[in-house]
Protein backbone atom coordinates (compact mmCIF):
# COMPACT_ATOMS: atom_id res chain seq x y z
CA UNK A 1 0.00 0.00 0.00
CA UNK A 2 1.09 3.52 -0.93
CA UNK A 3 2.66 5.92 1.78
CA UNK A 4 -0.41 8.26 1.68
CA UNK A 5 -3.99 7.62 2.06
CA UNK A 6 -5.54 8.09 -1.65
CA UNK A 7 -2.25 6.29 -2.90
CA UNK A 8 -3.14 3.88 -5.89
CA UNK A 9 0.45 1.87 -5.76
CA UNK A 10 1.35 -1.28 -4.50
CA UNK A 11 3.94 -2.66 -2.40
CA UNK A 12 5.45 -6.47 -3.20
CA UNK A 13 5.02 -8.38 -0.27
CA UNK A 14 6.16 -12.19 0.20
CA UNK A 15 4.33 -13.79 2.55
CA UNK A 16 7.38 -15.48 4.49
CA UNK A 17 8.49 -11.90 5.49
CA UNK A 18 6.44 -12.53 8.78
CA UNK A 19 9.23 -15.05 10.19
CA UNK A 20 11.82 -12.42 9.17
CA UNK A 21 9.93 -9.56 11.11
CA UNK A 22 9.40 -12.44 14.06
CA UNK A 23 13.15 -12.73 13.98
CA UNK A 24 14.10 -9.11 14.03
CA UNK A 25 11.99 -8.51 16.50
CA UNK A 26 13.37 -11.16 18.71
CA UNK A 27 9.88 -12.39 19.98
CA UNK A 28 11.01 -16.41 20.32
CA UNK A 29 8.00 -19.18 20.45
CA UNK A 30 8.07 -18.79 24.44
CA UNK A 31 7.56 -15.23 24.48
CA UNK A 32 4.67 -15.86 22.07
CA UNK A 33 2.99 -18.62 24.12
CA UNK A 34 3.14 -16.23 26.80
CA UNK A 35 0.63 -14.24 24.79
CA UNK A 36 -2.30 -14.89 26.78
CA UNK A 37 -0.36 -16.86 29.73
CA UNK A 38 -1.00 -20.65 27.83
CA UNK A 39 0.86 -22.29 25.35
CA UNK A 40 -0.67 -22.33 22.14
CA UNK A 41 -1.74 -25.53 20.87
CA UNK A 42 0.65 -28.02 19.41
CA UNK A 43 -2.10 -29.00 16.38
CA UNK A 44 -2.37 -25.51 15.02
CA UNK A 45 0.58 -26.65 12.55
CA UNK A 46 -1.77 -30.23 11.51
CA UNK A 47 -4.43 -28.57 10.45
CA UNK A 48 -6.09 -30.51 7.94
CA UNK A 49 -5.88 -29.98 4.06
CA UNK A 50 -8.78 -33.23 3.17
CA UNK A 51 -11.72 -31.39 2.23
CA UNK A 52 -13.52 -32.36 5.56
CA UNK A 53 -12.28 -29.38 7.48
CA UNK A 54 -15.52 -28.90 8.89
CA UNK A 55 -17.26 -31.54 11.04
CA UNK A 56 -20.59 -31.20 12.33
CA UNK A 57 -19.59 -30.00 15.35
CA UNK A 58 -16.75 -27.50 14.43
CA UNK A 59 -14.19 -28.42 16.64
CA UNK A 60 -11.74 -29.00 13.60
CA UNK A 61 -12.60 -25.29 12.19
CA UNK A 62 -12.40 -23.86 16.24
CA UNK A 63 -8.91 -26.03 16.36
CA UNK A 64 -7.94 -21.92 15.27
CA UNK A 65 -6.46 -20.18 18.25
CA UNK A 66 -7.87 -17.22 18.82
CA UNK A 67 -4.26 -16.09 20.40
CA UNK A 68 -2.79 -15.92 17.07
CA UNK A 69 -4.77 -12.64 16.84
CA UNK A 70 -3.27 -11.46 19.79
CA UNK A 71 0.47 -12.69 17.98
CA UNK A 72 -0.67 -10.74 15.10
CA UNK A 73 -1.19 -7.72 17.71
CA UNK A 74 2.12 -8.23 19.01
CA UNK A 75 3.46 -8.03 15.58
CA UNK A 76 1.75 -4.73 14.27
CA UNK A 77 -0.47 -6.98 11.55
CA UNK A 78 -3.37 -5.45 11.05
CA UNK A 79 -5.10 -8.41 8.24
CA UNK A 80 -5.14 -11.90 8.67
CA UNK A 81 -6.45 -14.25 6.48
CA UNK A 82 -8.26 -17.19 8.13
CA UNK A 83 -10.11 -19.34 5.95
CA UNK A 84 -13.61 -21.06 6.02
CA UNK A 85 -14.05 -24.56 6.38
CA UNK A 86 -16.03 -26.99 4.28
CA UNK A 87 -18.34 -30.38 4.29
CA UNK A 88 -19.80 -32.56 2.10
CA UNK A 89 -23.56 -31.94 1.53
CA UNK A 90 -23.66 -28.65 2.72
CA UNK A 91 -26.00 -25.60 1.01
CA UNK A 92 -24.66 -22.30 0.69
CA UNK A 93 -27.53 -21.52 3.40
CA UNK A 94 -25.95 -24.20 5.16
CA UNK A 95 -22.78 -22.73 4.71
CA UNK A 96 -23.33 -19.48 5.54
CA UNK A 97 -24.85 -20.09 8.68
CA UNK A 98 -22.17 -22.36 9.99
CA UNK A 99 -19.06 -20.43 8.95
CA UNK A 100 -20.62 -17.45 10.69
CA UNK A 101 -20.37 -19.50 14.20
CA UNK A 102 -17.13 -19.82 13.84
CA UNK A 103 -16.48 -16.73 12.71
CA UNK A 104 -18.33 -15.24 15.45
CA UNK A 105 -15.89 -17.05 18.10
CA UNK A 106 -13.14 -14.86 16.51
CA UNK A 107 -14.51 -11.70 15.90
CA UNK A 108 -14.44 -10.07 19.55
CA UNK A 109 -10.93 -10.87 19.70
CA UNK A 110 -9.95 -9.46 16.54
CA UNK A 111 -11.82 -6.41 17.66
CA UNK A 112 -10.15 -6.34 21.08
CA UNK A 113 -6.62 -6.44 19.32
CA UNK A 114 -7.70 -4.44 16.68
CA UNK A 115 -6.81 -6.79 13.56
CA UNK A 116 -9.03 -7.74 10.72
CA UNK A 117 -10.09 -11.18 9.43
CA UNK A 118 -10.14 -11.57 6.09
CA UNK A 119 -12.05 -14.43 4.56
CA UNK A 120 -10.57 -16.19 1.06
CA UNK A 121 -12.11 -17.04 -1.89
CA UNK A 122 -11.75 -20.83 -2.53
CA UNK A 123 -12.11 -23.04 -5.74
CA UNK A 124 -13.44 -26.46 -6.86
CA UNK A 125 -10.45 -27.42 -7.76
CA UNK A 126 -9.18 -27.28 -4.26
CA UNK A 127 -12.85 -28.92 -2.56
CA UNK A 128 -14.27 -30.46 -5.79
CA UNK A 129 -18.37 -31.34 -5.02
CA UNK A 130 -18.23 -28.78 -2.00
CA UNK A 131 -19.75 -25.67 -1.54
CA UNK A 132 -17.55 -22.56 -1.12
CA UNK A 133 -17.98 -18.95 -1.41
CA UNK A 134 -15.79 -18.75 -4.88
CA UNK A 135 -17.11 -16.01 -6.75
CA UNK A 136 -16.83 -12.27 -5.95
CA UNK A 137 -20.99 -12.35 -5.50
CA UNK A 138 -20.79 -15.06 -2.78
CA UNK A 139 -17.83 -13.83 -1.12
CA UNK A 140 -19.79 -10.29 -0.83
CA UNK A 141 -22.85 -11.99 0.46
CA UNK A 142 -21.01 -13.88 2.98
CA UNK A 143 -19.06 -10.68 4.55
CA UNK A 144 -22.46 -8.93 4.25
CA UNK A 145 -23.93 -11.94 6.11
CA UNK A 146 -21.86 -11.43 8.67
CA UNK A 147 -22.14 -8.27 8.98
CA UNK A 148 -19.00 -7.29 11.22
CA UNK A 149 -16.74 -4.20 10.74
CA UNK A 150 -12.92 -6.28 10.87
CA UNK A 151 -14.55 -8.87 8.83
CA UNK A 152 -13.13 -8.75 5.10
CA UNK A 153 -11.95 -10.52 1.94
CA UNK A 154 -8.34 -11.93 1.00
CA UNK A 155 -8.90 -12.39 -2.85
CA UNK A 156 -6.98 -15.37 -4.24
CA UNK A 157 -6.27 -14.96 -8.18
CA UNK A 158 -4.89 -18.57 -8.27
CA UNK A 159 -7.96 -19.85 -7.02
CA UNK A 160 -10.05 -17.35 -8.83
CA UNK A 161 -7.95 -18.57 -12.26
CA UNK A 162 -9.17 -22.18 -11.98
CA UNK A 163 -12.70 -20.49 -11.98
CA UNK A 164 -12.41 -18.57 -14.85
CA UNK A 165 -12.47 -14.71 -15.81
CA UNK A 166 -12.26 -12.56 -12.18
CA UNK A 167 -12.44 -9.11 -13.65
CA UNK A 168 -16.24 -8.72 -12.21
CA UNK A 169 -15.74 -11.16 -9.47
CA UNK A 170 -13.00 -8.56 -8.17
CA UNK A 171 -15.59 -5.28 -8.58
CA UNK A 172 -17.82 -7.39 -6.92
CA UNK A 173 -15.94 -7.47 -3.66
CA UNK A 174 -15.97 -3.20 -3.29
CA UNK A 175 -14.78 -2.17 -0.49
CA UNK A 176 -14.47 -5.11 1.16
CA UNK A 177 -11.34 -6.41 -0.59
CA UNK A 178 -8.48 -5.59 2.02
CA UNK A 179 -5.90 -7.96 0.92
CA UNK A 180 -4.67 -10.39 -2.48
CA UNK A 181 -2.87 -13.85 -2.44
CA UNK A 182 -1.21 -13.21 -5.88
CA UNK A 183 -0.14 -16.25 -7.52
CA UNK A 184 -0.54 -18.22 -11.00
CA UNK A 185 -1.54 -21.76 -12.11
CA UNK A 186 -2.89 -23.67 -15.52
CA UNK A 187 -6.52 -22.97 -14.37
CA UNK A 188 -7.27 -26.67 -13.10
CA UNK A 189 -5.08 -27.03 -10.15
CA UNK A 190 -4.28 -24.66 -7.18
CA UNK A 191 -0.94 -24.88 -8.06
CA UNK A 192 0.65 -21.06 -6.44
CA UNK A 193 3.60 -20.74 -8.86
CA UNK A 194 5.19 -17.86 -10.40
CA UNK A 195 3.67 -14.87 -12.36
CA UNK A 196 3.49 -16.14 -16.57
CA UNK A 197 4.42 -19.75 -14.94
CA UNK A 198 0.73 -20.68 -15.57
CA UNK A 199 -2.46 -18.65 -17.74
CA UNK A 200 -3.76 -16.12 -15.28
CA UNK A 201 -4.39 -12.64 -17.12
CA UNK A 202 -2.46 -10.16 -15.45
CA UNK A 203 -3.61 -7.17 -17.38
CA UNK A 204 -7.26 -7.97 -16.22
CA UNK A 205 -6.01 -8.64 -12.47
CA UNK A 206 -4.52 -5.22 -12.55
CA UNK A 207 -6.99 -3.65 -14.15
CA UNK A 208 -10.15 -4.62 -12.01
CA UNK A 209 -7.50 -4.00 -8.83
CA UNK A 210 -6.97 -0.30 -10.15
CA UNK A 211 -11.12 -0.20 -10.86
CA UNK A 212 -11.74 -1.50 -7.29
CA UNK A 213 -9.69 1.04 -5.44
CA UNK A 214 -7.70 -1.74 -4.29
CA UNK A 215 -4.92 0.13 -1.72
CA UNK A 216 -3.57 -3.05 0.26
CA UNK A 217 0.00 -5.39 -0.42
CA UNK A 218 0.75 -7.15 -3.49
CA UNK A 219 1.00 -10.18 -1.46
CA UNK A 220 2.71 -12.49 -3.62
CA UNK A 221 2.07 -16.56 -2.74
CA UNK A 222 4.20 -18.71 -5.31
CA UNK A 223 5.49 -21.10 -2.96
CA UNK A 224 5.50 -24.23 -4.74
CA UNK A 225 6.46 -23.32 -8.07
CA UNK A 226 9.92 -25.37 -6.63
CA UNK A 227 8.56 -28.26 -5.91
CA UNK A 228 9.71 -30.18 -3.15
CA UNK A 229 9.89 -34.43 -2.58
CA UNK A 230 6.85 -34.29 -0.96
CA UNK A 231 4.19 -31.80 -2.28
CA UNK A 232 0.54 -31.72 -1.56
CA UNK A 233 0.41 -30.95 -5.41
CA UNK A 234 2.08 -34.44 -6.08
CA UNK A 235 5.72 -36.07 -4.73
CA UNK A 236 8.41 -36.94 -6.66
CA UNK A 237 8.91 -40.08 -8.04
CA UNK A 238 11.03 -42.79 -5.76
CA UNK A 239 14.48 -43.77 -7.15
CA UNK A 240 15.11 -46.27 -4.09
CA UNK A 241 18.64 -47.00 -5.66
CA UNK A 242 19.96 -43.23 -5.08
CA UNK A 243 18.25 -39.80 -3.59
CA UNK A 244 21.42 -37.52 -3.95
CA UNK A 245 19.40 -35.42 -6.45
CA UNK A 246 16.09 -35.58 -5.03
CA UNK A 247 16.06 -32.36 -2.86
CA UNK A 248 16.30 -29.26 -5.25
CA UNK A 249 19.54 -26.76 -4.42
CA UNK A 250 19.18 -24.02 -2.21
CA UNK A 251 20.45 -21.98 -5.20
CA UNK A 252 17.50 -22.70 -7.42
CA UNK A 253 15.20 -21.26 -4.45
CA UNK A 254 17.30 -18.10 -4.09
CA UNK A 255 17.28 -17.12 -7.73
CA UNK A 256 13.31 -17.84 -7.98
CA UNK A 257 13.15 -15.55 -4.91
CA UNK A 258 15.53 -12.98 -7.32
CA UNK A 259 12.88 -13.83 -10.24
CA UNK A 260 9.85 -13.24 -8.62
CA UNK A 261 10.23 -9.70 -7.33
CA UNK A 262 11.59 -8.93 -10.43
CA UNK A 263 8.42 -10.32 -11.95
CA UNK A 264 6.07 -8.54 -9.81
CA UNK A 265 8.03 -5.41 -10.05
CA UNK A 266 7.50 -5.38 -13.93
CA UNK A 267 3.76 -6.19 -13.74
CA UNK A 268 3.41 -2.88 -11.48
CA UNK A 269 5.62 -0.78 -13.41
CA UNK A 270 3.83 -1.91 -16.64
CA UNK A 271 0.86 0.04 -14.75
CA UNK A 272 2.67 2.90 -12.51
CA UNK A 273 1.96 1.33 -9.58
CA UNK A 274 5.24 0.22 -8.79
CA UNK A 275 6.64 1.72 -5.20
CA UNK A 276 9.69 0.47 -2.85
Amino acid sequence: RGKGPKSNKYIIKKQQTLGKKVRQEKINNEKLKMLSGQPLLDEVKQLERDGELMNKDLTKLNRFDPRMLEICQRLGIKNTVVHPGCRQGLTKEEWFKECKAFYEKLLPTAERCGVNILCENSTQACAPGYYWANSGKDMREFIEYVNHPNFHVCWDTGHANCEGSQYDEIMALGEHLYAIHYNDNHGNADEHILPYFGTLNHDEVINALIDVGYKGYFTLECDSTLRQPKSWLGDRRIFTKDDRAIQPPFFMQQDLEKLLYKTAKYLLEMYNLFEE
